[in-house]
């Protein structure tokens, strides 16, 4: 298949847009049986079945005193590491931080009549679980956009848990974002089996009140599977970008945009939708020329291909149209006036403006939250955020004169809802009067 082919959207038809909105989908349904199975078998079995699941997929051998990342780790990990790194991961974590700490809600009361006051409390989770993925790649920068915000919400106990390489090892990167980021403990324990652990706690691993983090086919199987016992974020599928472009946007940069999301993997989604042929053209020919100079160009050329486009729209209108119904994860705005344009923005996951705003280094190291709704989950939740670490209860206090107030109110709707218990639970009050 031709990698990001030009089409023009005033020229499909309905089926054929509909193919333009598609993207990779996660089916967890051929690993559904084998994941129940797993974390039942964890539920039941504890640290014991953990470890054996442990040595089957990921070829390490641990005892039950290893699964738990020691101070020793933690040392050498840092001393592994050159100092660039260890501060580009620092600074990365104070940005994340100073962006979070906007979100966190305050509590509130009021009063709402005179002897009726009500108000709102801002609570946090106790305990958060944290997946952080293994395999060929290691994400300090997802550990962090994870464990900051709880930590922010005011978690009491974040613990991670990552699969260890063949080492038995936990990349060193991901431990020192770990550090950095105040995780309260990390786990040598990686797949469905990590996800059944954090749900239903073993004899090593406690059990948290909410999951959170990426990772693959098996580990959004493991959530949906333990999703009654314990709160979980979302599902996040392959990595997406959609640029929105006019005739001022610089080529270059899309292309290059288009060419750095793609690199994430095979199933990566990578749209420009402009009003400008000229620009289409340019873009098509200059990412072409960038993926064989990519060392990962051949799941770059995958991804480009199966679901990279350029849409070409009749005008400005119809191209803002399409990127509210694609509701992206990552949506970029390279037009002459983003500001204008981003009022008409409905669904996306995070938002670029303009040409020196790259999703790369949005994601790495301004500080919003790259862990992202996709595959059009746009349309009804937003990233991450402080918001899923917190509880807001609420409370009311009422005199005797402000319950008075609204007895009437309150006792007449019990009794059409045939609950004539709650009216006179009111009424008990005001006996003898």
């Amino acid at each position: 298949m031709e990698p990001l082919k030009i089409v023009k959207l005033g020229e499909c038809s309905r089926k054929e847009r509909e193919i333009l909105l598609k993207r990779s989908e996660l089916d967890i349904d051929s690993v559904l049986p084998r994941v129940i199975k797993i974390v039942s078998d964890v539920r039941k079995g504890g640290d014991k079945v953990l470890l054996e699941y442990t040595e089957r997929f990921d070829g390490v051998k641990l005892g039950a005193d290893e699964l738990r990342v020691s101070e020793g780790d933690f040392r050498s990990a840092y001393a592994q590491l050159d100092a660039a790194t260890v501060k580009a991961i620092e600074g990365a974590a104070k940005a994340i931080k100073k962006f979070h700490l906007k979100q966190l809600p305050r509590g509130w009361r009021t009063q709402l009549a005179p002897g009726i006051k009500a108000g709102q409390l801002v609570r946090p989770l106790e305990r958060v679980g944290i997946y952080v993925p293994g395999g060929l790649a290691r994400y300090p920068s997802s550990l962090l956009m994870a464990a900051i915000p709880a930590k922010v919400a005011g978690v009491e106990q974040v613990i991670v848990c990552t699969p260890p390489g063949k080492d038995g090892k936990i990349a060193a990167t991901v431990l020192v974002a770990a550090r950095v980021a105040g995780v309260d403990a990390v786990f040598k324990v990686g797949g469905a089996q990590a996800i059944a652990a954090m749900a239903y706690g073993t004899e090593t691993i406690s059990k948290v009140d909410k999951i959170v983090g990426p990772g693959n086919v098996y580990i959004v199987a493991a959530k949906q599977v333990v999703a009654s016992s314990v709160d979980i974020d979302f599902a996040a599928g392959p990595s997406e970008i959609f640029i929105l472009a006019d005739s001022s946007a610089e080529p270059r940069f899309i292309a290059a945009d288009l060419v750095s999301q793609a690199e994430h993997d095979a199933n990566a989604a990578a749209v420009l939708a402009t009003t400008s042929q000229k620009l289409a053209s340019k873009v098509q020919k200059l990412a072409r020329e960038m993926v064989k100079e990519n060392p990962r160009r051949r799941i770059v050329l995958k991804a480009l291909a199966k679901y990279g486009r350029i849409v070409v729209a009749r005008n400005l209108d119809d191209a803002i149209e399409f990127a509210n119904a694609y509701a992206p994860e990552h949506l970029e705005l390279m037009v002459k006036k983003p500001q204008v344009v981003l009022k008409r923005i409905k669904n996306a996951g995070s938002i670029f403006m303009g040409g020196f705003s790259p999703v790369a280094a949005g994601d790495l190291a301004v500080g919003p939250n790259h862990i992202l709704p996709t595959c059009g989950v746009a349309k009804r939740r937003s990233g991450l955020s402080v918001l899923d670490f917190i509880r807001l209860p609420t409370v009311q206090e009422l005199t005797k004169h402000g319950l008075k107030r609204v007895s009437g109110i309150a006792e007449r709707l019990a009794e059409v809802e045939g609950l004539p218990g709650h009216a006179q639970s009111i009424r008990e009050r005001f006996r003898g009067e």
